[in-house]
């Protein structure tokens, strides 16, 4: 690959499940969960190593108690009908329960033309066919209609997540039927917990491609890969067919683990870009999730001849990066 399209890594530390879009002003926006787990932040930059060093906007904040006042998890921005809406993930909490499993989706709007600048408003849930776990959610437009992707547990099915898919009434509201498009069923989805989870959604080739993350959120965390024709009815789950291999995960010889609960965006060069989410040690104390070092990553990628995504493996850490990011906190 050539040395132009290579980004140093990590690109962002401490932030966990990435996300990062190129609007039409030009500029990068990135999102990720921050190791607090207690408010969303916003972050700009003309260049994807600029966010690097931009200064992060808290744009919301937990509540003290009930809904969403615990454990915000996994934002992403998104630009729907000229507004602007984040969504997110929240647990309630109560005097005795820290809701680490409790989470529900909800959103946020804003009507300013630059995120950063406006206010964030809260839309409240997003309301889905059942009262449950439910997480990661993304957005896609197609055919003129908005889509919305999320991660839910069924309480009829065993495991902890299944994908679904349902069109958008608007920015914060679903319509029509809300359909399974995945849930775990190979070994690789099901080691610790059975996960399928923060799904990504990438158009090429005539094809809707979904990547997802199962799997515990150790080493044994990696990424999955739907694809639907362009014309096919995507609220079919026949539509849908699911590789039985994860197409991106840990690599021993690069020192990087867990990779997962990516994004997508183009670079400054115009290559496809892959944003995740790795770890550089593979022992962890105590709970994944309260170990705050899955670093946000980026690398390019490309396609294989027959028109499949081409992930390669994770990249190991760029020499003298993490200590520049040291440096830099310290000043």
């Amino acid at each position: 690959m050539d040395e132009a399209k290579r980004y140093r890594n990590p690109l962002i530390e401490q932030r966990a499940d990435p996300f990062i879009c190129k609007h039409d002003d030009g500029c990068y926006y990135f999102m990720g969960s921050v190791p607090e787990y207690d408010r969303l932040e916003l972050r700009r930059a003309r260049t994807i190593e600029g966010l690097r060093e931009a200064e992060p906007k808290v744009i919301w904040t937990k509540r003290e108690k009930g809904p969403m006042s615990a454990n915000i998890w996994a934002p992403e921005l998104h630009r729907i009908d000229g507004k602007w809406y984040v969504y997110f993930a929240a647990a309630h909490t109560t005097e005795t329960n820290e809701g680490l499993f409790d989470h529900r989706m909800y959103a946020l709007e804003n009507e300013s033309e630059n995120p950063l600048d406006g206010t964030w408003t809260e839309k409240g849930q997003i309301v889905t066919a059942w009262e449950s776990f439910a997480l990661d959610a993304t957005s896609f437009e197609h055919g003129g209609r908005h889509y919305y992707v999320w991660a839910q547990k069924d309480p009829a099915i065993p495991g902890n997540s299944n994908l679904y898919l349902s069109e958008m009434e608007n920015g914060w509201t679903l319509r029509g039927p809300q359909v399974m498009i995945s849930q775990p069923e190979y070994d690789w989805e099901k080691i610790g917990f059975s996960v399928n989870e923060g799904a990504a959604v990438l158009k090429r080739g005539g094809r809707i491609w979904i990547t997802f993350s199962g799997s515990a959120t150790d080493h044994h965390y990696c990424m999955g890969l739907l694809y639907a024709e362009e014309d096919a009815d995507l609220l079919s789950p026949d539509s849908w067919t699911k590789l039985d291999r994860p197409v991106f995960a840990t690599s021993e010889e690069n020192g990087q683990y867990g990779p997962g609960h990516n994004c997508f965006t183009v670079g400054e060069h115009g290559e496809d870009l892959l944003v995740y989410h790795a770890r550089s040690y593979k022992k962890i104390e105590g709970d994944p999730l309260y170990d705050p070092n899955r670093h946000a990553r980026v690398k390019a990628f490309g396609w294989t001849e027959d028109g499949m995504p081409d992930f390669g493996v994770p990249e190991a850490d760029t020499p003298n990066v993490r200590e520049e990011q040291k440096s830099g906190l310290e000043r």
